[in-house]
């Protein structure tokens, strides 16, 4: 296809199995006022650039994110279908998006949050560095903007369709959520933090065990649990668990 394009397309080698050297090497060699991320897994929507260039036009963010709609195959388990556990949106705090995502997401290459920022490389094995990207971008003051129609769809394999991978991909998430609170915060709020996140995995246990007959509910507040355990273990410094980077592991 590369002759019949009417761009440049430009391969770039990146040999070591991690995850934030391939999207540094594209901050690098990017050179477009704008650049996008998407998984090697997913099928774009037909406006999908167009849609989100609209909204960073339009809204002046430094990034842009767009929805992921998971597609489930005819082995996925019931509940994980209807409940739809795999697809990705942003979280909002109040009025504003303060952390993101790369698997759908457009970069304003002349924004000082932007410009010279890169991915944490301890975390290109485990996950997370983009969620540790995009936090601090927004804490350098960089906005991040919403494309609710600029959506791709992803396959969701037989190994993930499993409670446990999702399990341990949302203790890996709360571990790395407890590691970004607990870097600007005083040592003093610590405790606080712990006894929080405690409280939480303990009330998401109960009302999952309270749930108990209805998988939806049940393995929803049991995957909050496993989040709000991963908060703990992130506070009181444990290293994210390596989930990428493997012999036969799936990319983030």
């Amino acid at each position: 296809m590369r002759p019949s394009l009417p761009f440049d397309l430009l391969y770039v080698h990146c040999p070591v199995a991690n995850i934030s050297i391939a999207r540094n090497a594209c901050l690098q060699n990017s050179d477009g006022d704008f650049l996008a991320f998407i998984d090697d897994d997913e099928v774009a929507s037909t406006e999908w650039l167009l849609l989100l260039h609209m909204i960073a036009e339009a809204t002046g963010a430094d990034a842009v994110l767009g929805p992921v709609r998971a597609r489930y195959g005819a082995g996925a388990p019931g509940w994980m279908r209807h409940g739809d556990f795999h697809s990705t949106a942003p979280v909002w705090v109040g009025d504003e998006i303060r952390t993101g995502y790369t698997c759908n997401v457009l970069l304003r290459r002349a924004s000082p949050a932007v410009t010279g920022r890169r991915f944490n490389l301890a975390l290109g094995k485990s996950g997370g560095e983009d969620t540790d990207y995009f936090t601090h971008l927004h804490r350098s003051g960089g906005k991040i903007a919403y494309a609710a129609d600029a959506f791709v769809e992803e396959p969701v394999p037989p190994a993930r369709a499993r409670l446990s991978w999702l399990a341990r991909r949302r203790f890996r998430m709360g571990q790395t959520h407890g590691r970004l609170l607990a870097g600007p915060a005083p040592m003093a709020k610590r405790p606080a933090q712990l006894a929080l996140a405690a409280m939480k995995a303990g009330f998401c246990l109960l009302a999952g065990l309270a749930c108990a007959p209805f998988a939806i509910q049940r393995n929803r507040y049991g995957l909050r649990a496993a989040l709000h355990i991963g908060v703990v273990s992130g506070l009181i410094g444990v290293r994210e668990i390596r989930q990428y980077g493997e012999l036969g592991a799936t990319s983030p």
